[in-house]
C-alpha cells in the first residue's frame, strides 16, 4: 500500500499582489504525474486546500480539474479541511464527489464513523483504515462551561481533542480485527491532523492557530497510530524523532522566509501491514524567489548575479541598509531592476533594534499581522512580571474561546 501524503495548497492565494494561478496550476499537473509514475494508491490531502474561505472561482477551476484527471488514474483521494478552508463550501460538492471515489471531511462530521475510511490498493483490496481528522474547531468538541479559569478550558479542549482521536481510532481498530479475522491480517491504522504540535517549527506565512486556549497539541496525546499525516507547517519535517509522525510542508514557497526550504510531498509505504518507508519527493520550484539585503550598489550585483542564473523572472523582497533614509528609495531600487528579470515585491528599510515596534525581526508590518500576533507583541513591549503577562496571555485566550464556542 502507497499513499501520498500533502498539505497545504492555499489554491487562490494572492503573494504581495501577485496570483499564483500558474505555479499551483503547475503543481498539480506535476502531482497527478508522480502518482501515476509512483504507483500512489490512495492521495491524502491533510487541510487548507484553499488560501480562504471564499476563494476565487479559478482556484476552485484548479481544485476540480485536479480531481478530475486524479480519477482518470484510479487513484483514491482523501481531502481534509483546514483553518483556511471553509466547511460549507467544502462540504457542497462533498456528495458529489463520493461519486468520484473522493471523500470530503470538511470538519468534524456528526457521525464521526464517516471520518473512518478504508484505503484500498490497486487491486481495490482494502489496505489500511484511515483516521480522518480535519482541522478541529473547539465548538466542534466542546461546549463552553461556566466558571472556568483559563488553564481549565485549555485542559478540557485538549481532552476532547484527544478523545476524539481515540473514538476513531477505536473504530479503526474494530475494521483492523475484523479485516484480521476474516484474512488473516490486520490493516494499518493511519491519522491525520491540521494543527500545530509541541515542537514542531513554523514560518512567517504560518499564522499561528489557536483552537481557543490550545497553542499545541502534545504529541503524546496522539493514539498509537502507524502513520500520522500532519498538515498547517509549511516546513516539512518529523516530530521529534518519531519518523512516522509528519509534516509534509506546504508544495510552494507561500512566504519569503521559506526560500530554501526544499519543498516535497512524501511517500508512505506499507509492507506486511507496516510502515515500511516515507519517501520525500521534491516538489520543482515553479516561481522563483529571493530576498536581497544591502546599499544599492550591493543590491545592483546581486541583481545582476540573479539575472546571470535565471531566465523566468525572479520575484524579489529587497532590504535596503545604509541607504534606508533616501525619500526615493522606492524608486531608485526600482531603476536597478530595469531590463533584469527580476519583480520586485517588496522594498523595506533596515531597523534598527529600537525601532521595531510590532514588527519583528524579519520586518513584519502591522498589516501583516494577524489580531493574534498582535496582542502578542503589544504585550512583550510592556515590562510585565511573568505571571501577571500570563494572567492576560489567559484572559485573552479565555475571551478567544468563549467567542468561538458562542
Amino acid at each position: 500500500m502507497r499513499i501520498l501524503h500533502t498539505s497545504d495548497w492555499h489554491l487562490g492565494q494572492h503573494f504581495m499582489g501577485k496570483t499564483r494561478l500558474e505555479e499551483h496550476h503547475a503543481f498539480l499537473s506535476w502531482l497527478v504525474e508522480q502518482v501515476q509514475a509512483q504507483a500512489v494508491d490512495a492521495v491524502v490531502v491533510v487541510g487548507d486546500v484553499f488560501d480562504t474561505g471564499t476563494p476565487p472561482s479559478y482556484a476552485r477551476e484548479l481544485y476540480n480539474d485536479f480531481i478530475v484527471k486524479l480519477q482518470q488514474t484510479g487513484t483514491q483521494l482523501v481531502i481534509l479541511g483546514g483553518n483556511h478552508d471553509s466547511v460549507a463550501m467544502l462540504n457542497e460538492s462533498r456528495n458529489l464527489l463520493g461519486c468520484l471515489n473522493v471523500q470530503v471531511i470538511p470538519g468534524v462530521m456528526a457521525d464521526i464513523d464517516e471520518q473512518v475510511i478504508v484505503l484500498n490498493n490497486a487491486s481495490g483490496a482494502p489496505a489500511a483504515v484511515l483516521c480522518a481528522v480535519p482541522f478541529i474547531r473547539a465548538r466542534e468538541v466542546m461546549s463552553s462551561e461556566s466558571g472556568q479559569s483559563g488553564a481549565d478550558k485549555q485542559r478540557s479542549l485538549q481532552e476532547a481533542i484527544a478523545g476524539h482521536y481515540q473514538q476513531l481510532f477505536a473504530r479503526a481498530e474494530q475494521h483492523s480485527a475484523q479485516h484480521h479475522q476474516q484474512h488473516g491480517q490486520r490493516l494499518p491504522i493511519i491519522g491525520t491532523g491540521h494543527l500545530t504540535t509541541v515542537g514542531a517549527s513554523s514560518s512567517d506565512s504560518v499564522r499561528e492557530i489557536y483552537i481557543g486556549t490550545l497553542d499545541a497539541f502534545p504529541v503524546n496525546a496522539f493514539p498509537p497510530l502507524d502513520y500520522l499525516a500532519l498538515g498547517h507547517i509549511h516546513r516539512p519535517q518529523k516530530v521529534g524523532a518519531h519518523e512516522h509522525m509528519r509534516y509534509c510542508g506546504s508544495p510552494i514557497a507561500l512566504s519569503f522566509d521559506e526560500i530554501g526550504q526544499g519543498k516535497e510531498v512524501l511517500l508512505v509505504d506499507f509492507e506486511q501491514q507496516h510502515l515500511s518507508a516515507v519517501t520525500p519527493l521534491s516538489v520543482p520550484v515553479f516561481q522563483p524567489l529571493a530576498r536581497l539585503t544591502g546599499n544599492l550598489q550591493q543590491l545592483k550585483e546581486a541583481m545582476q548575479a540573479l539575472a546571470a542564473q535565471h531566465t523566468q523572472p525572479v520575484w524579489l523582497e529587497i532590504t535596503v541598509s545604509e541607504d534606508d533614509y533616501l525619500s526615493d528609495l522606492p524608486a531608485r531600487v526600482e531603476a536597478l531592476a530595469e531590463g533584469l528579470p527580476v519583480e520586485i515585491l517588496l522594498v523595506r528599510r533596515a531597523r534598527s533594534a529600537n525601532q521595531q515596534g510590532l514588527s519583528d525581526a524579519s520586518g513584519l508590518t502591522l498589516s501583516e499581522l494577524t489580531p493574534d500576533e498582535v496582542f502578542e507583541r503589544r504585550l512583550a513591549l510592556e515590562e510585565l512580571e511573568a505571571p501577571v503577562a500570563k494572567a492576560l496571555h489567559d484572559l485573552y485566550r479565555q475571551l478567544i474561546t468563549e467567542e468561538e464556542l458562542s
